[in-house]
């Protein structure tokens, strides 16, 4: 068991996954940075001077004055700016990625499909005498 087990994770597949994971998750990091530091402050700039990362909804009713402060007494709250902040990274990184599989498929077009093989019923079996 412990021979197949290994041969499986030689594979190439397993390790292009592995590869692919970790890469991901590099560029996840950096699709958060580039959000978080560079996009978001200027469109809060643009929308007042607002700071997504504040945004909440204070559950307990007691209004606390920013998230940290209500966060350190342990109110619940909704916070929907880091949700907002999300939202914008994913759709980056989801834009990104089908930038990313649009040029692949300008590089390399997909191999068209080929003709279905029939059989003519009148020349798949000989005439019986």
């Amino acid at each position: 068991m412990w021979r197949e087990f290994r041969l499986f994770i030689l594979r190439g597949n397993v390790l292009d996954l592995a590869v692919a994971v970790i890469l991901g998750a590099a560029f996840g990091r950096v699709i958060t940075s580039l959000v978080e530091d560079l996009l978001m402050p200027p469109i809060g700039l643009a929308l007042g001077g607002v700071d997504f990362t504040n945004l909440f909804v204070d559950l307990s009713g007691r209004g606390y004055a920013s998230l940290a402060e209500a966060q350190a007494v342990g109110a619940p709250t909704l916070r929907y700016g880091l949700f907002l902040n999300t939202v914008v990274n994913f759709l980056i990184v989801a834009f990104a990625i089908f930038l990313l599989v649009r040029q692949i498929n300008r590089l390399f077009p997909p191999a068209a499909p080929a003709a279905p093989i029939t059989r003519d019923s009148r020349s798949a079996c000989p005439p019986s005498r």
